[in-house]
């Protein structure tokens, strides 16, 4: 069974809506903050990317360990993810990505 199974969704989602213009939380912040056990930040990353409303939940604010940018699943992948944090503010100069584009 999925750690994020044992989470309701509604908790989950909420913990996104809940990050102010400007802030970030790893995907690992994210699971300790919903109890659930330190391997359920992939799957934190998993729902991230099935987000249906990203101008509502604010997913390009959720960051890999270490503040690394991690994925990013809308069109333009993690540049546009980037481009969403330095307009914020998080981000100076737009770090290389990790992770291609995949559109």
């Amino acid at each position: 069974m999925s750690a994020l199974k044992v989470i309701s969704f509604q908790r989950f989602m909420k913990s996104f809506g809940a990050m102010p213009w400007g802030t970030s939380k790893t995907y690992g912040e994210i699971a300790k903050e919903l109890n659930a056990p330190p391997q359920a930040a992939q799957n934190v990353g998993q729902a991230m990317a099935k987000n249906p409303l990203p101008l509502l939940i604010p997913c390009h604010r959720v960051l890999a360990a270490g503040g690394k940018p991690g994925g990013f699943s809308a069109e333009g992948g993690v540049k546009t993810k980037l481009q969403m944090l330095v307009l914020e503010g998080l981000f100076k100069d737009q770090p290389k990505p990790e992770q291609a584009s995949l559109f």
